[in-house]
């Protein structure tokens, strides 16, 4: 592959809605959390090409002043931390519109007919530490047609990590059928675009990745930047904020479209408003609960996907055995699955067309020649191309490691001495069938476990009052999503009474505005009911 590969940039990207998310991992690159929440992707999560994630690969389209035109500073903790997230301010808002609550109002930089503006929440809505005066500005786009017949669509971009505003030029594209029914609305969740959390040293290793494993020091560092501030970048907060935005916005209801992530904000939104949402559209999913914190349903399904692949191109060996093969031999299963992830976004069928042709790269490492597959995997790790504002590592993870409930040592607050051997305790009950074709150690090595055991114990992401969403849901997820698999879909559509799961054959993470099939299901859920 030549250079530009390295960024697959705005070309990879825009394959992608989000990452993950997490998430968690979450889109190609930036999309995973997937990231754990999609992407995570987790992740998903997983996540966005890698460095080519948010504005530029969604169009090119500038922030507006950027993240350092709202940057701010607090006080840090007793330790003496320093606040990194850009737009904190210590002063109240000003010039407030009283009407909406909304600041700064002008037409948008990134594309007409939309208006772009700021909504001011607080910083701490624990209620327990007594802090007062901090604030968040976060930068809100919102589209001109204030009489669309069926109210607003608010959509949430993924990671954790993704900006709002920055990515409604490609989103307004990809929805363009709903938007003369819907009044299409984005915000930067909390430490993202405009406010970015800024955590150079952890941004620098692993940019928009779910799956590359940061170094111990890079993920102290951050915390440290960010001292007892880490409290108040859980998901509870940022629903709390997309609370203020409706009111802010004057609706009583409104229709929330999430992917990867960004499906998990919304479902936990309408797990606490439930009056106020008239439907759901979860895309590439996270479930409600708990992600799978080792990725073993990710790892797992790589087999059945590199065996369809190979057999639509007739490529007359086993995928999965070699990719057995090669993570034994050479020790880069982390690796080899960060590619796959990323491959199962840009090209789910792995036919190498605009991506690294993965079929070739494992075959050729399984017959004695691990160089161009390590040299792939390489091409796509570091964060040097992806600034904050695009994608941020901090926001990341410190929302990630509050939201877990169920990691190996508990949840966030579980202090950080018995962390180490709760990884190891995690490790000797995942059996070798579970990950197959991966080892067993790739279930914990990879940035969500790595990245977690270093943070700093914080305060975990609050519960919601409901259990079980009573909106109708429409849930999509492609079967071959390596950053939000499709049993997490499977699983959330089962406890879901009113939802609809449509399961998209040969398609990756982040349906919406690349598939025919699902943008019919979307249009049959939000305009033909």
């Amino acid at each position: 592959m030549t250079a530009p590969t390295r960024r697959i940039g705005a070309a990879l990207m825009a394959a992608a809605l989000v990452v993950s998310l997490s998430g968690g991992p979450a889109a190609a690159r930036g999309t995973t959390g997937g990231g754990a929440h999609g992407g995570a992707s987790l992740s998903g999560g997983p996540a966005a090409a890698r460095g080519t994630t948010g504005v530029g690969a969604h169009g090119g389209a500038s922030l507006g002043g950027g993240p350092a035109a709202a940057r701010g500073m607090t006080e840090g903790d007793a330790r003496g931390g320093a606040v990194a997230a850009d737009a904190l301010l210590r002063a109240g808002p000003t010039g407030v519109d009283e009407r909406t609550g909304l600041t700064d109002a002008q037409p948008c930089v990134e594309i007409a007919d939309f208006t772009c503006s700021y909504l001011t929440v607080p910083l701490d809505r624990s209620g327990r530490s007594g802090r007062t005066g901090g604030r968040l500005r976060l930068r809100v786009a919102v589209a001109d047609n204030a009489d669309a017949p069926r109210g607003v669509l608010l959509v949430l971009s993924g990671g954790p990590g993704q900006p709002g505003p920055a990515l409604v030029p490609r989103i307004s594209q990809r929805l363009s059928y709903l938007l003369e029914d819907y009044r299409l609305v984005m915000i930067d969740q909390r430490g993202t675009g405009a406010g970015a959390i800024d955590c150079p040293r952890l941004q620098a290793e692993v940019g928009a990745s779910d799956v590359t494993p940061p170094s111990a020091g890079a993920v102290r560092e951050c915390a440290g930047l960010l001292g007892r501030d880490r409290n108040f970048y859980t998901t509870s907060d940022t629903v709390a904020d997309l609370e203020d935005l409706r009111r802010a916005l004057g609706v009583s209801r409104w229709t929330l479209d999430g992917v990867s992530y960004g499906s998990f904000v919304a479902t936990r939104y309408g797990l606490a408003h439930p009056r106020r949402v008239h439907r759901l559209v979860l895309d590439s999913v996270v479930p409600q609960d708990q992600l799978d914190v080792l990725y073993l349903d990710s790892l797992r399904r790589a087999g059945p996907v590199l065996r369809q692949a190979c057999a639509e191109q007739e490529c007359g060996r086993d995928p999965a055995a070699e990719l057995a093969e090669v993570v034994r031999r050479y020790d880069n299963g982390v690796g080899v699955f960060d590619l796959l992830v990323i491959a199962s976004i840009v090209d789910p069928k792995l036919t190498g067309n605009g991506f690294f042709p993965v079929l070739d790269l494992l075959h050729l490492a399984a017959e004695g020649d691990p160089g161009p597959l390590n040299a792939a995997i390489a091409d796509l790790q570091g964060g040097e191309n992806t600034p904050p504002g695009e994608y941020s590592a901090g926001l990341h993870v410190a929302t990630l490691c509050a939201d877990q409930v169920e990691a190996p040592w508990g949840d966030s607050a579980a202090p950080l001495r018995g962390r180490d051997a709760a990884v190891e305790r995690a490790l000797d009950k995942v059996r070798a069938g579970d990950v197959w074709p991966f080892e067993r150690e790739t279930s914990v090595a990879h940035g969500f476990v790595q990245g977690c055991r270093h943070w700093p114990p914080a305060r975990p992401n609050p519960q919601p009052p409901s259990d079980r969403l009573t909106m109708p849901v429409l849930l999509i997820n492609g079967d071959r999503d390596l950053s939000t698999p499709v049993e997490w879909a499977i699983e959330q559509a089962a406890r879901t009474p009113r939802g609809k799961l449509v399961v998209i054959a040969g398609m990756g993470h982040s349906i919406q505005g690349r598939n025919a099939e699902g943008d019919r299901a979307v249009a049959e859920f939000l305009i033909n009911p």
